[in-house]
């Protein structure tokens, strides 16, 4: 059994091929963007009320988190085929019990409610989102998807996912300079992936069309080939905020079809 935070070592070398048709790509550019609110930490929403829902989010999608989920990483899509999005941890305080009054009739309680922790902006596919998403269409998938492995280039900062160290995970250096540090860190998204494994292994369940290694990754200022990428600050508080024990989830689309 892994202890949290622990690293593990590894070569992916098979790995490489499968990140070039995913997150990342030799034709984008730009430069990185400052968290939310210029505190290099994320923005708490102090006005916020305390929440029964995550906000902006229809049935549908609402009923595929998890009862046991704790943490959820929303990702807010400007639009169908924008690359800009917004990501929001929110966090579950209280309680949710379910029991049995005393002459049998079926009792449920609950204070339990989502608190918005942190927000920050992000970047999304270059051609924005699917509902269908295959190899090579540079969107990023709509749905809810669980955070089970982390990983990167650089050492684990205090990770409580499983954290993967590898030189094997780091961005071809024929890739503009503006991309050598987007997989400093990394936090697979459990779309068509193997959980338990570390976020560059290529094994894809449902087959190689329908793409894979989709991560939240580090930002270079513009849209990415599938992935959701964020500040270097939003993926330390995340790496080291986001808990296996709190069963994190991310819930990610534009805002049209996260509503659906």
């Amino acid at each position: 059994m892994r202890i949290a935070g622990a690293v593990r070592t590894v070569a992916v070398a098979a790995a490489c091929s499968f990140l070039l048709t995913s997150c990342g790509s030799s034709g984008d550019g730009g430069g990185s963007k400052d968290d939310e609110g210029g505190s290099g930490s994320g923005h708490t929403d102090g006005r916020a009320a305390d929440l029964k829902r995550i906000p902006d989010v229809g049935d549908r999608l609402q009923s595929k988190i998890p009862k046991n989920t704790r943490q959820v990483v929303a990702v807010y899509g400007d639009g169908e085929n924008a690359t800009t999005s917004t990501v929001v941890l929110y966090t579950k305080t209280g309680s949710e019990k379910t029991g049995s009054a005393k002459n049998g009739d079926a009792t449920d309680t609950t204070d339990a409610t989502w608190k918005k922790t942190r927000s920050w902006p992000a970047h999304n596919g270059k051609r924005g989102w699917t509902t269908a998403h295959h190899e090579n269409d540079k969107r990023s998938p709509v749905g809810v998807f669980t955070l089970s492995d982390a990983g990167g280039v650089l050492a684990d900062p205090g990770a409580k996912l499983p954290y993967s160290r590898s030189a094997s995970i780091q961005a071809p250096h024929y890739w503009p300079k503006s991309h050598w540090h987007d997989f400093d860190y990394v936090i697979a998204i459990d779309y068509n992936r193997a959980k338990g494994t570390p976020p560059n292994d290529p094994t894809r369940p449902q087959g190689q069309e329908k793409g894979g290694s989709i991560w939240l990754h580090m930002d270079h200022g513009s849209g990415t080939s599938g992935c959701v990428s964020l500040s270097k600050s939003g993926m330390e508080y995340l790496l080291t905020t986001l808990d296996p024990k709190l069963h994190p989830v991310v819930v990610m689309g534009d805002r049209a079809a996260l509503k659906a």
